[in-house]
């Protein structure tokens, strides 16, 4: 399942929330040297059990692989 995902970096705390079809996830990495995205990646494998990345790389709009939703 492919989910949508806005990601807000330089944020204060590191969550994910969720506003109808799209993920918005804040996370406290800057968007340097792929920072952002790999605590992209490790906060959506934790709440999903497995995360890829399929597009937008270095937008902060994306496009996530996950096995399916739990919650």
């Amino acid at each position: 399942m492919r989910i949508k995902v806005i990601v807000k970096p330089n944020a204060p705390k590191s969550l994910i929330e969720k506003d109808g079809d799209i993920y918005k996830v804040s996370v406290k990495a800057k968007p340097e040297n792929n920072k952002a995205n790999i605590e992209v990646l490790k906060l959506l494998k934790k709440e999903f059990g497995s995360a890829k990345m399929v597009s937008g790389f270095t937008s902060r709009h994306k496009i996530v692989e996950i096995d399916k939703i739990y919650k």
